[in-house]
């Protein structure tokens, strides 16, 4: 009986080395499949970087830009308050010129009115002789 009882275990052993022989086997076939993975996984991982780092330029190019964009829109306000001071100035010329043109065809018209008046009376002057 511990014949029969050597030879059931050694025939279970045997099977079970054989058993767990082909869970190794398929341990290492699944540990291979884990290492493509994660090969696969650390190709995206360099693309994400590689992304990141254009998003990063994006967004320094971007802040740039705005940058640029505050700039001219200070340089707009700044020629516009120089604008709104010389349209005054030259508003005011146009408008102390006006009033000088205006003064002057007064000054003419009396003048021509003058000069009409005597017109007429030297030639009632000349007409007496």
């Amino acid at each position: 009986m511990a014949d029969e009882m050597f030879e059931l275990m050694t025939k279970m052993y045997s099977e079970f080395s054989k058993k767990f022989d082909s869970i190794d086997n398929k341990f290492d076939a699944i540990d291979k499949r884990f290492d493509a993975i994660d090969n696969k996984f650390d190709s995206i991982d360099k693309k994400f970087d590689s992304v990141d780092k254009k998003f990063d330029a994006i967004d320094k190019r971007f802040d740039s830009v705005d940058n640029e964009i505050r700039s001219v829109k200070n340089s707009i306000v700044c020629l516009e308050n120089k604008l709104d001071d010389h349209v005054k100035i030259l508003y005011d010329g146009y408008k102390q010129t006006y009033e000088k043109v205006t003064a002057l065809e007064i000054k003419v018209d009396n003048i021509s009115g003058k000069v009409e008046k005597q017109d007429v009376e030297i030639r009632v002057i000349k007409g007496g002789r």
